[in-house]
């Protein structure tokens, strides 16, 4: 939306966000590589979560393959379809001058940065419902105890997502390199944040630690809106976690995030 002040268009940050999204759509849409990445790889990873469920005690630890399925399938989305996504297309915007011309106009940083997240925010969001829905049905799960701790663990691992794929693209120097980069956190995720095996199974002192990843606390709160287990204080343990992290990832983006090209 814009204005006219005096003969003069005037545009709203709303306006140049939008505008913004609108083309970095357009080029992940000829990204063979993250179309993968963010539409097929989610889908398909939550098949060898329920393999792997059916060598596992879950009943012993409160779960059944739903609840253990449908929030690795959220825990997959956020990983792939925004996290890994982003990095690479903060990266390779960089290496095209693209975001140094931006800053030239009238778009303020934290409107490209999060113009040019909408696009791979919205499709993991949409991609994370269907996969619940999904789930639900296939899984035959019942509807969430608690749908408030579902939504905004969805919404804070959207958030989180896209600043620490702007953080770790402020360590990454090519394009090549962003297909790498990302893995360190892609794999201690996958396996230390009850992705694929529930944080209930681990030995206590393990389970303390994985306790404090980043997307911990996402699968927590979405499993807990299942399950309707999670009590308030471990609710309030896991937002605090996830808010923690997010202003660390906010943080390392103003102090260290790159604009032009390496050199």
């Amino acid at each position: 939306m814009s204005t006219v002040v005096k003969g003069v268009a005037l545009t709203t940050p709303l306006s140049r966000m939008t505008a913004l999204a609108r083309a970095e759509l357009t080029l992940l849409g000829r990204t063979r590589g993250a179309l993968v990445a963010a539409l097929f790889v989610p889908l398909v990873m939550p098949v060898s979560v329920r393999s792997a469920a059916e060598e596992m005690d879950l009943a012993g630890a409160g779960l059944n393959t739903g609840t253990l399925v449908l929030p690795a399938a959220v825990g997959f989305s956020l990983l792939f379809a925004v996290y890994s996504v982003l990095v690479g297309s903060f990266v390779v915007r960089r290496e095209e001058l693209v975001l140094k011309r931006l800053r030239t106009g009238e778009l303020r940083d934290v409107e490209i940065l999060a113009g040019s997240a909408l696009p791979a925010v919205l499709t993991g969001l949409v991609q994370c419902l269907l996969l619940a829905a999904g789930c639900s049905v296939l899984l035959d799960l019942s509807a969430p105890s608690a749908p408030q701790l579902s939504v905004l663990g969805l919404l804070l691992g959207l958030v989180l997502c896209a600043a620490l794929a702007a953080a770790t693209a402020s360590l990454t120097r090519t394009g090549e390199s962003a297909q790498v980069t990302p893995m360190p956190l892609l794999l201690v995720s996958m396996m230390g944040s009850g992705m694929f095996v529930p944080l209930e199974l681990l030995p206590d002192k393990l389970a303390s630690v994985c306790e404090l990843l980043p997307l911990t606390p996402v699968v927590t709160l979405v499993r807990g809106g299942w399950t309707g287990d999670l009590s308030g204080y471990e609710a309030l343990g896991a937002v605090a976690t996830a808010v923690a992290w997010t202003v660390l990832a906010v943080f390392a983006v103003r102090r260290w995030f790159r604009w032009e090209p390496r050199r």
